[in-house]
């Protein structure tokens, strides 16, 4: 990611949105209006308290167009103690997806987000989600975050 930090050391996950808190006022009006509308929510990066914070969401499922329609769903479900919903985000336009794994973590039995970071480019956006052991990584012309 550019702007989010994400890294594991020795006392755990060291996690900070900051800098891409103070570059999202330059970057959201380049931001196709589905990403910027999640980007900009007001919970969005609100790790100890909002309950439509991504933060500790868990993986729950990957659904892949196997047509050309470029359309990917991914699902994450809630955590117990923090999220009152899952977060289904629906992207339009793919042209490249990822998932990239560390396998430098193999104690947690699920991978859960730790933050994620959406940036425009020339055809929409890239949306990278930080988890415990791996990165996703999508290449979209949009998405579509949904809370149920």
């Amino acid at each position: 990611m550019q702007y989010v930090e994400t890294a594991w050391d020795s006392t755990g996950f060291r996690l900070d949105p900051t800098a891409y808190l103070a570059a999202l006022p330059g970057l959201h009006a380049c931001l196709p209006p589905g990403a910027r509308s999640f980007a900009t929510d007001p919970g969005h990066y609100d790790i100890p308290g909002a309950t439509r914070c991504v933060k500790d969401l868990e993986l729950a499922d990957i659904r892949l167009a196997t047509d050309k329609s470029g359309g990917l769903v991914l699902e994450f479900a809630p955590n117990p103690w923090k999220h009152d919903t899952g977060l289904r985000i629906s992207y339009s336009g793919v042209r490249h997806f990822s998932v990239d794994y560390g396998h430098a973590i193999d104690w947690m039995p699920a991978d859960t987000v730790l933050l994620d970071e959406i940036l425009p480019n020339d055809d929409g956006c890239v949306h990278e989600i930080a988890l415990t052991d791996a990165t996703i990584t999508v290449r979209c012309a949009d998405l579509r975050a949904t809370w149920e």
